[in-house]
């Protein structure tokens, strides 16, 4: 009985897991996480604001592993051995035939001062410490930003702190002290969110023209204090930081002698295929993948790699060379929390439509079209 290992409880994972009993009801299918839920980090933007409670996010998995016939570890890896074929982990070793790496990635922690800043995309208990700071602040400047991995130009997940940006502004409206405080947006790049394509930097830059938000764009960053942003273009007072770091592959990586990219993820290619390995797949944010340098970091491309990454995998079991490709395109909704921006990136055109409400519900709803088939 052939039997896959899945490492991870996110977008990925839980694809792979789906495609894998999908396509055959005896696979033996191991899955390995820290806990049995998936977070659902698109709708966390919303939490600060109170549209969200922390519980609305968070999706127990044990009915839906229950339902696939999952084997659940509750571990977390620590490495590999027999070129991939036992996972090691905190609480034992599980064997496999084929694995499927989809455990993420994990922020840069380099910058000094670091420590002074909240990073939004790290979980529920980021997203509740920004929105206890905020209700407890009568005025104030509140800087969000974020920064890349120099070594790795896609390692980055610019998009939320757009949407905690634009959401907490129209909260601030919405409570009616907007005018006792000053939102500053900032970030080495010259162009910020320039890997959504040229017509939405130019929408973002005059959505915060349009909010009233302070710019301070295409400075390399040097610190962070308490209650300061200092960059090599001058610094600024912040009583709140909110910066989403650069990314970089998991620690549990470097005990293993997997490829590396030169920013420290998995070495992939346009397969899914961990180089140079006998059945080991990536997908999500574990993986350096071939493409544009704005191939995005976001559960939609991770689903996508996961769907090419076990239809890859079973084939090999049925004898047969990997072929299928996953697509290369960037979609999103940056939700202001009252209204919404289109934005569609492939390799042939680029599109951005404007702020309507409809994109906004259209946000709730697919919230409410994923989420059900894991509840």
């Amino acid at each position: 009985m052939t039997r896959i290992t899945v490492i991870g409880a996110g977008f990925g994972a839980l694809t792979a897991v789906r495609k894998l009993r999908a396509a055959d009801r005896e696979l033996t299918i191991d899955v390995i996480a820290p806990k049995p839920e998936l977070v659902y980090y698109p709708s966390t933007i919303w939490i600060p604001t109170g549209l969200r409670r922390p519980e609305d996010v968070v999706v127990d998995l044990n009915p839906f592993f229950r339902r696939m016939g999952v084997n659940y570890h509750q571990a977390s890896a620590t490495g590999l051995r027999d070129g991939g074929r036992v996972v090691i982990t905190d609480a034992g070793e599980v064997p496999n035939d084929g694995l499927v790496i989809a455990s993420g990635g994990r922020f840069l922690k380099k910058l000094p001062g670091i420590e002074h800043s909240i990073t939004p995309c790290e979980g529920v208990p980021a997203a509740v410490a920004i929105r206890d700071r905020i209700a407890a602040m009568q005025g104030g400047t509140i800087a969000f930003g974020f920064a890349g991995n120099p070594k790795e130009p896609s390692a980055m997940r610019g998009g939320p702190v757009f949407e905690f940006m634009f959401g907490i502004d129209q909260h601030l409206r919405k409570r009616g002290d907007r005018d006792r405080f000053k939102l500053v947006f900032f970030t080495p790049a010259p162009k910020p969110g320039n890997r959504l394509g040229p017509k939405a930097v130019e929408g973002l830059l005059k959505e915060m023209k349009r909010r009233d938000i302070e710019t301070h764009l295409g400075h390399k960053l040097k610190a962070f204090e308490a209650d300061k942003v200092i960059t090599e273009g001058g610094e600024f007072g912040a009583d709140l930081i909110v910066f989403m770091p650069g990314m970089t592959g998991n620690a549990w990586f470097d005990d293993t002698e997997l490829p590396r990219s030169e920013g420290g993820l998995l070495q992939a290619n346009e397969l899914c295929q961990v180089v140079g390995q006998d059945k080991v797949y990536v997908a999500g944010d574990s993986g350096s993948f071939p493409g544009p340098d704005w191939l995005p970091k976001q559960a939609h491309m991770a689903d996508l790699q996961a769907e090419a990454a076990v239809a890859n995998l079973l084939g090999e079991f049925a004898d047969k060379a990997p072929s299928q490709t996953y697509k290369t395109e960037l979609i999103c909704i940056v939700d202001t929390r009252t209204s919404g921006i289109l934005v569609k990136r492939t390799e042939k055109r680029s599109v951005i439509l404007p702020a309507t409400p409809m994109f906004h519900w259209a946000k709730r709803a697919f919230e409410w079209w994923y989420l059900r088939q894991y509840r």
